[in-house]
């Protein structure tokens, strides 16, 4: 909780400002602590708290914490004190202010795992739980660089699959807006020189006509069709079964579902061979995996995946019953399990198939250039040639 206060020194001069606190009471013992006379203490509100755009965290500035972070405590600086001065450095206020917190909790004795699992939208369960085995293991500075490697490598995962499917998507945009754009504004010109003529007008002009007609009579149903096709969406999203086939559709899109699929299994390989690694316990590891990763279908098999651990079965026998999990993942897990290497071979997959994504992705970039240059040139010199051509018949016959 937030509090705004104003107090006084001890020399009278009065000073103002805000702490974060569990309560009250606290707020008013860490401001006797500083030697304030507490003149008035309140909750902030929304009107008078520091505005913060966003409760997030930029994935550059997390990355650099936990390296710097790591650092401080290899160096042999108390956590405590390499929390303050990291919140001092920070130069997010989000987590400067969680740090703050964070804090506090150190100074009353709490361990930094529990401290960091109360800030939940800064924090993951998957960083927390790497947290708690560096701490039973006496390698936080060493987990924490790790985890440092790994949000950095799932952070270039998820650019090179967006940045693959970007270019598609500002195409497709501007195609669609341009292609309004002639049907509303320009397209409706030649309609009346059309109509003064008389000529018969070819059916395919006939009907980009009526549809530049329709268009800018009915755009506000064309609008409202968009929004409510949105807002539907939204809402479907949240029934499970209708969610999973959503995401089971996003893998099998013919190239682009490709470039979803594996770089969903870079994510779960990576993430489950560094809990591993870190000595979670694997029922544990299972789970933690299951809630990072973001598809339901990969989700619901972690899910069995793990149901078939708590009867003593291997990880692997739901895993070779679903299509989402290629037969090389299934293979190395095997062997991981046989031989106790688990972490190195999930490692493994990890970085095949995250060189896999970085290749499809160049593949797909190179590839979907021309091809969406060419859908656009198609369908704007579609509407433009409905236009234009039945001008050249009309002109031979002024002739």
């Amino acid at each position: 909780m937030n509090f705004q206060y104003q107090a006084k020194k001890m020399t009278g001069e009065r000073v103002k400002g805000t702490l974060e606190a569990d309560n009250k009471e606290e707020a008013l013992k860490e401001l006797e602590k500083k030697k304030l006379i507490v003149v008035d203490l309140r909750e902030a509100t929304i009107w008078n708290r520091d505005i913060i755009l966003s409760n997030r965290v930029k994935n550059k500035e997390f990355i650099l914490f936990l390296r710097q972070y790591s650092t401080l405590i290899h160096a042999g600086i108390p956590i405590s004190d390499a929390t303050k001065t990291m919140a001092k450095q920070t130069e997010s206020t989000v987590l400067k202010n969680a740090l703050l917190a964070i804090d506090k909790h150190l100074d009353r004795g709490d361990p930094l795992s529990k401290a960091v699992a109360k800030h939940p939208k800064i924090f993951p369960t998957l960083l927390v739980n790497m947290i708690h085995a560096g701490e039973a293991s006496g390698k936080l500075d060493e987990i924490l660089n790790d985890m440092a490697d790994y949000y950095e490598k799932d952070y270039r995962n998820k650019q090179r699959i967006v940045s693959a499917l970007l270019y598609p998507g500002i195409v497709g945009i501007i195609t669609v807006f341009l292609s309004i754009f002639l049907l509303v504004f320009v397209v409706p010109q030649f309609v009346s020189m059309f109509d003064s003529f008389g000529e018969e007008i070819p059916p395919f002009t006939q009907a980009i006509l009526a549809i530049s007609e329709w268009l800018g009579t009915y755009w506000w149903v064309l609008f409202l069709m968009v929004i409510g096709i949105i807002l539907l969406y939204q809402y479907l999203l949240k029934n499970e079964s209708f969610a999973y086939r959503v995401d089971a559709v996003k893998m099998k899109i013919p190239v682009l579902g490709l470039l979803v699929h594996k770089g969903t299994l870079v994510r779960l390989t990576s993430t489950l061979s560094t809990l591993v690694n870190s000595a979670v316990p694997i029922l544990q590891s299972v789970e933690i995996t299951e809630n990072v990763v973001d598809n339901r279908v990969m989700k619901g098999v972690m899910k069995e995946a793990r149901k078939s651990l708590e009867q003593g079965e291997s990880i692997t026998v739901p895993l070779k019953e679903h299509w989402a999990f290629p037969p090389l993942i299934i293979q190395m897990m095997q062997i991981g399990e046989k031989t106790g290497t688990l972490d190195q071979m999930l490692l493994k997959a990890a970085e095949f198939y995250e060189e896999e994504v970085e290749q499809l992705s160049n593949r797909i970039k190179v590839l979907i250039e021309p091809l969406m240059i060419i859908i656009l040139t198609f369908i704007v010199g579609s509407i433009i040639a409905a236009v234009v051509i039945p001008m050249f018949s009309l002109f031979e016959n002024i002739q």
